[in-house]
């Protein structure tokens, strides 16, 4: 065979085998970043999902049956077209009175996975969200690794100290809904968590959004959160995120368009359970 057709077809070849792993590594850095992929494995580790077909729940790396044992939750198994809503928020940097203002707006209930600088800072935000029919929920106070935390001392006074503040701003129990801080999480904290009488709840749907040095773009942010969505879905969304304030009335707009309402965390779980 001549010598330049034989060089030319390797060329070829090795770079289609580069192309083939340099999209796959592009596909783990996403995975790193933002956890769109996941392999299924168990309720332990760090939470991932997996977008696989537009429109329909992910595949992530516990089952719902798993997490059940431990009164977990990522999603509600159903066709009906409802979401949701919830925000992790770690400090005030003036972006959450915007949100506020956009679930008002739509009379759309959402969940506050709060930590404890957020109430030490922003007691009056606080005091709001509840006053307009918001849960405030448990992100432990300093929000650590808390799969990494191996004592029921420790784990104990991680969730009580946002109890006790909170009681402290609003005079109420805190309601027993936990987030861990980075969906990193383990069975037996899982446990912990259910032996507090608290309802975990993990996500289905969530996009790039926390770093405020490099906010995705309204754009950006439509292409993942409206190709995503699902029904029954928890979404995660950061209160910090500045584009987030900018968009989510036109966000909750457009999936209103699309036939879904919104619903209270609380509505998701057993009517025994709450």
């Amino acid at each position: 065979m001549n010598k330049k057709i034989v060089k030319k077809a390797l060329g070829v070849c090795t770079l289609l085998v580069l192309s083939f792993f340099a999209g796959g590594f592009a596909a783990r850095l996403e995975t790193f970043f933002e956890k769109p992929e996941a392999v299924p494995t168990s309720a332990e580790g760090n939470w991932g999902l997996s977008f696989q077909e537009e429109g329909k729940s992910p595949v992530t790396n516990a089952s719902s049956e798993e997490l059940a044992k431990y009164d977990a939750y990522y999603a509600k198994n159903t066709d009906e077209k409802i979401l949701y809503l919830t925000f992790d928020a770690g400090f005030e940097n003036g972006n959450t009175p915007a949100i506020l203002d956009a679930l008002k707006k739509h009379n759309a209930p959402a969940t506050f996975f709060v930590v404890g600088n957020y109430l030490n800072t922003s007691p009056e935000l606080i005091k709001r969200m509840v006053d307009e029919g918001h849960i405030v929920g448990n992100h432990t106070y300093h929000h650590p690794d808390m799969s990494k935390i191996s004592t029921k001392e420790d784990f104990e006074k991680e969730i009580t100290d946002v109890e006790k503040k909170y009681k402290e701003i609003t005079g109420k129990d805190m309601i027993k809904f936990y987030r861990p801080p980075q969906g990193k999480y383990s069975k037996s904290n899982l446990q912990m968590a259910k032996d507090m009488g608290y309802k975990t709840f993990f996500w289905s749907l969530a996009y790039v959004d926390w770093d405020q040095n490099n906010q995705p773009s309204k754009e950006e942010a439509f292409d993942k959160l409206l190709k995503r969505v699902h029904p029954g879905a928890i979404v995660l969304l950061h209160s910090t995120s500045s584009t987030n304030g900018q968009i989510l009335d036109e966000l909750l707009t457009k999936w209103e368009e699309m036939g879904y309402t919104f619903q209270s965390l609380d509505t998701l779980v057993k009517p025994a359970d709450t």
